[in-house]
């Protein structure tokens, strides 16, 4: 074997297609149990003997039939010429609902080889699956893996290096009598074979395919889509047969098609009857119609009580290695007689900045530790179950929740995996109120204020903006949605997965976390480093160049004539306005800012927060600016980096400020409100 091939992994949400194909590449792609993960193609690369193959990891699909951006994506790329051969990864433990998909890809005309993954679920519920019948039924072959534990990767990888090129089934082996009403014996050639009239109907499709689209490569599957009046196809291949196509014959071929599931159900699964006892226990709490709401909630708060005390415990550790730095520095630079100018930069600047954002990293790794956990146990898709019945309020599914809980970790993805949504208004409002739910980079600013200013409470301040932020963006999507006269009565029903519960696993967690935490040292490392030399250049030097009084500067006289916007809300103080304006580049800038323009070198020890609440308690600014100031940044417009998300998502540039106004606005009026009632009783 030589020259390279390409593999495209397709599969059903939460069938173990990414932590396969992580096992293969070594890719450290983000594996979490429920949908909308994968949100669009990846590729990657491994040798085997002599051969280079391609794999692509494509978004999880229930069928070939595509309304989802990202359905739209495994579609499109299955049906090129890119893919050498198909790999079907399916859950063994959900084997009816799985097959519906193979069924279709057997249709294609292209190499396929299934992957039956999880069989230890299937194991351990004391089913069996005869692995010797399912692929005389299908026509192609079927091995036995488990992506989590490593196991059949090599036998998979070699059947579908043999399989390249394999177009017609291998040989079927069925109990159906032989055909006699066709030009053909269709039982031996499709693994997948419908009813008489179903057939005659595909076989004159067929012709009238071969005499005006010579070019179409495989004319069955063609056909099939015709004769389910699949809009993409029927605008491509119109054929005029007005006795054949008479209707739609979609809900036909879906029940055909279901109906030969059952009999191969039938013949290869064995107690299929036994059910897994423990996953029905805890979602008769979870997802209870009452329950489950205050059970997500609980279950959130413990997670920032974690965040907090032991991030706080271990967060000691950080600030004395960012002390110890700064004083090796300082003594450096003393030595070697270095200007005020260039000590300030690097002690004052540099160090205060990036050193005093990361003394916040115990807070990061502890909350992203204990959402990877939540997420690879399968209980996340349980909260989108959950709050199905508040979305339809808002007029989507409670899918749309599920960019909205990826907002708890980072916007970015969050607004990403909007194509999930069927509809363009869906994934354009969910662009809107996504950003107001509190993404991991505003957890510094929470717990730098809550701390000054909350004492024990402070826990309890901080997972306040959470909720907070989870209210608003569900007010705005529901005030949104009466707005939109456009939006007729249709209702949007959720379609998701409860897969079982099970115990994370320790690689993809690690993975997870790693990644994140990477992430927040990346941007340490360049963006809150570029945005601290920035600020240190804007608040020390001024008209009259370099000054050692801030309140001289070109930012100090440039954020002035905004405070009188930021007067009302509880924020009217110029190195504030500074720290927000910064903000904008990157939430944890807001923190960095702060270091920086109160020239406190390790803001989060136990002397920098005393050095800080001393300064701003001089200032007048207290315990309900705080929240305002902890309120504002919740809300109000996202980081560069969401921005230009939400335009490309959108395609839009109006859209894409529309929504940074918004968010603007929106932070400004809640901030006001929380000020101007708050100041009635303290």
């Amino acid at each position: 074997m030589k020259g390279n091939m390409t593999l495209g992994f397709i599969g059903n949400p939460n069938c173990g297609k990414t932590t396969l194909f992580n096992a293969f590449t070594g890719a450290n792609l983000k594996v979490a149990n429920w949908p909308g993960v994968t949100v669009e193609k990846v590729e990657g690369a491994m040798r085997y003997h002599d051969q280079t193959i391609n794999l692509v990891d494509l978004p999880g699909t229930y069928s070939l039939t595509s309304y989802t951006m990202e359905e739209q994506v495994s579609r499109q790329y299955i049906l090129s010429d890119d893919v050498d051969v198909i790999v079907d990864v399916v859950d063994a433990s959900a084997l009816e609902r799985n097959l519906y998909l193979t069924l279709q890809l057997l249709e294609l005309g292209k190499p396929v080889v299934m992957a039956l993954n999880m069989m230890d679920i299937v194991e351990k519920r004391g089913m069996e699956i005869d692995t010797h019948r399912l692929p005389e039924m299908l026509g192609i072959p079927v091995i036995a893996v488990s992506a989590r534990k490593r196991r059949g990767l090599d036998i998979l990888i070699h059947a579908a290096a043999h399989h390249k090129g394999v177009e017609e089934p291998d040989k079927l082996l069925h109990n159906h009598p032989e055909t006699t009403g066709h030009r053909h014996n269709h039982h031996e050639e499709y693994a997948m074979v419908y009813s008489d009239l179903i057939e005659d109907k595909i076989d004159s499709i067929i012709d009238v395919l071969k005499r005006e689209y010579p070019e179409i490569k495989n004319y069955r599957w063609h056909a099939i889509k015709l004769l389910e009046q699949d809009k993409e196809i029927t605008e491509r291949y119109p054929v005029n047969l007005p006795e054949v196509i008479d209707r739609s014959y979609e809900m036909d071929i879906i029940n055909e098609k279901y109906d030969f599931i059952e009999e191969i159900i039938e013949e290869v699964l064995v107690n299929k009857e036994k059910r897994e006892a423990f996953t029905d226990g805890i979602d008769q709490v979870l997802t209870n119609r009452f329950l489950g709401l205050p059970c997500f909630l609980a279950i959130m708060a413990l997670v920032f009580l974690l965040t907090f005390t032991v991030g706080d415990a271990l967060g000691g550790y950080v600030e004395r290695g960012v002390e110890a730095v700064s004083g090796i520095l300082a003594g450096g630079l003393s030595v070697m007689g270095a200007g005020d100018m260039l000590t300030s930069l690097i002690i004052d600047g540099i160090v205060a900045g990036v050193g005093g954002i990361l003394t916040f990293l115990p807070n990061i790794f502890v909350l992203f530790l204990a959402l990877a956990f939540l997420e690879d146990s399968g209980y996340m898709s349980r909260v989108a179950y959950v709050m199905d019945g508040i979305m339809s309020h808002i007029g989507v599914s409670g899918r749309a929740f599920i960019p909205m809980l990826l907002g708890f970790g980072c916007t970015v993805p969050a607004i990403m995996a909007s194509r999930a949504l069927e509809e363009r208004r869906d994934r354009m409002r969910i662009m809107l109120v996504t950003p107001f739910m509190s993404c991991s980079a505003r957890l510094p600013i929470y717990v730098l204020f809550s701390q000054l200013f909350f004492g024990e409470r402070a826990m309890l301040a901080a997972y306040s903006m959470y909720v907070i932020g989870l209210f608003v963006a569900i007010a705005v999507a529901f005030i949104v949605h009466k707005l939109d006269k456009k939006e007729g009565g249709y209702q949007r029903m959720l379609l998701i997965e409860l897969p079982e519960y099970k115990f994370p696993s320790a690689r993809t967690v690690l993975i997870y976390v790693w990644e994140k935490v990477k992430d927040f040292l990346t941007k340490a490392g360049t963006t809150i480093f570029v945005a601290s030399i920035i600020l240190w250049l804007l608040l020390n030097f001024g008209t009259e160049g370099y000054t050692g009084d801030m309140a001289n500067s070109f930012g100090a006289s440039l954020s002035r004539w905004l405070v009188p916007v930021f007067v009302p809300i509880g924020l009217g103080y110029w190195q504030i306005v500074v720290a927000l304006i910064a903000g904008l580049s990157a939430k944890e800038v807001v923190v960095s800012s702060s270091a920086i323009l109160f020239g406190i070198a390790n803001i989060n020890s136990a002397a920098g927060m005393e050095q800080m609440g001393a300064v701003l308690g001089d200032m007048g600014f207290g315990a309900l600016n705080a929240f305002c100031m902890m309120l504002f940044c919740l809300l109000y417009t996202p980081c560069a980096a969401t921005i230009m998300t939400i335009r490309r998502e959108s395609g839009s540039w109006k859209w894409t400020g529309v929504c940074a106004v918004f968010q603007l606005g929106v932070a400004w009026v809640a901030a006001f409100l929380a000020y101007q009632i708050g100041g009635l009783f303290l």
